[in-house]
């Protein structure tokens, strides 16, 4: 009467190794793409705003105020020995990229509101390199470096710029900053939140 029964340790091993199997393979193979899509925003984030770096370093040779020079045919100097227009080309720069952060933030948390760490890391070197492009673009397309030669050419008596310049390079980080806490702040008030625990405990 004994035989016919099946010995109850065959039973579990059958479904046991596909159980496990699919528990250890789903979570691997959904991170994987998932890592690699924040990764590529990322990249595609810093590059895009390293490009319009090109339209805040026009904005900036446009807006900027000019440092009016004057030379005796010996020497240069300021004619207006009392202008803020050198300060007033940092505040211009400083004021313009902490715009474009701002905006830059905004667009990148409507795009990309459940981005992580990856994406904000490319937001601020984005804006970062964005602001080397700018400063230098705007240095380049100003007026001339060489001040020597730009004074022999108008003459003595002639009024002319000075090269545009930034004189406080911490304006480079306007930019990047801005971004970061206009980020910061839309995800803690639009940001998606984690679900709430149920009130009541069970057994209650």
């Amino acid at each position: 009467m004994t035989a016919p029964l099946t010995p109850p340790h065959q039973q579990p091993s059958h479904d046991a190794p596909p159980a496990s199997g699919s528990r250890s393979d789903s979570p691997v193979e959904g991170d994987v793409p998932g890592s690699a899509k924040e990764l590529r925003d990322a990249v595609l984030v810093a590059v895009a705003l390293t490009v319009v770096g090109v339209l805040l370093g026009l904005l900036w040779l446009w807006l900027a105020p000019r440092v009016p020079l004057i030379s005796d045919g010996r020497a240069v100097f300021l004619k207006d020995t009392e202008g803020e227009e050198a300060a007033g080309a940092d505040g211009t720069f400083t004021l313009l990229a902490a715009g474009f952060g701002v905006i830059a933030a905004a667009v990148v948390f409507r795009l990309r509101k459940h981005g992580g760490i990856p994406l904000v890391v490319g937001l601020a070197v984005g804006g970062l390199l964005g602001s080397l492009v700018a400063w230098r673009l705007g240095v380049w397309l100003g007026p001339t470096q060489d001040l020597v030669a730009h004074a022999k050419e108008v003459g003595k008596g002639v009024v002319f710029d000075a090269p545009l310049a930034l004189g406080a390079k911490s304006a480079l980080l306007a930019w990047p900053v801005a971004a970061l806490l206009t980020h910061l702040g839309l995800t803690a008030a639009f940001g998606p939140r984690d679900p709430e625990p149920d009130g009541d405990a069970p057994g209650h």
